[in-house]
């Protein structure tokens, strides 16, 4: 990380890709190089050309996913945004509703909560808002961290790396964004994904019982840091003097 690639160049027949840091060039040794350029949908064959429908990288839809013929809709990757198995899920309902009974009422998708993993080792999983993407349009939050290393499961099942990382409203238990890094993230984010998607804060999921020992209980004991940094320290200080008085 950190760095920008420049060229690759070839000594021989030794590889190297050119990259800068700092201002300094540096020279890496490669065997092989897999550029990953993203998908771009087959639009072609289908007769939207004859029919006047317009496509740019995907087709053209509204927000209930109609083209330009209300009887016409696209889901899925061809529609975009998102080259997702579970948006293009996501978006079929709405798709199937809204050309079954568009006629009486039409949905519009909602893309408010959506998952992200990338199944690498540790896997990565995120919903929500990250910090770059929060300060880059200037949305307050506060940050709680739980690092997975202290996870028993995790532990006893040797992949104890990774943490918990929730971004939350100042001062609040509401929830803007959650990362995870570590083993099976993506389905311990789905945890997340539901408290977003119904509004449920980080004290919902503290007063959550978690089976033991799952990976799962990292959410709660994220929550649980959240909760010791917002401790009522003056209540608490009175409780003590309370609980002196009584024993006397």
């Amino acid at each position: 990380t950190g760095h920008k690639a420049l060229r690759c160049e070839k000594d021989g027949e030794r590889k190297f890709i050119v990259v800068e840091h700092q201002g300094a060039e540096q020279r890496i040794a490669f065997d092989a190089l897999l550029c990953a350029v993203g998908r771009v949908a087959r639009l072609q064959g289908y007769g939207l050309e004859e029919l006047g429908i317009p496509t740019e990288r995907t087709v053209t839809v509204n927000d209930t996913l109609a083209t330009l013929y209300p009887n016409i809709y696209a889901a899925g990757d061809v529609a975009g945004p998102y080259q997702f198995t579970h948006t293009a899920s996501h978006m079929a309902w709405y798709a199937a509703v809204n050309a079954l009974f568009g006629d009486f009422k039409k949905f519009k998708v909602d893309y408010s909560v959506v998952p992200w993993a990338t199944f690498i080792e540790p896997e990565v999983a995120r919903v929500g808002l990250n910090e770059q993407e929060a300060r880059e349009k200037n949305i307050a939050f506060e940050v709680t961290k739980y690092g997975i290393d202290d996870l028993d499961r995790a532990i006893a099942d040797g992949v104890a790396q990774g943490f918990v990382k929730v971004l939350t409203v100042p001062g609040k238990d509401r929830i803007l964004g959650v990362t995870i890094v570590g083993e099976h993230a993506a389905d311990v984010l789905a945890e997340f994904v539901l408290a977003m998607k119904h509004g449920l804060g980080l004290n919902k999921i503290l007063g959550t019982i978690h089976t033991y020992p799952t990976l799962a209980e990292a959410n709660k004991y994220a929550a649980g840091e959240w909760k010791r940094a917002h401790a009522p320290q003056k209540v608490l200080a009175w409780l003590q003097r309370f609980h002196a008085w009584k024993r006397g």
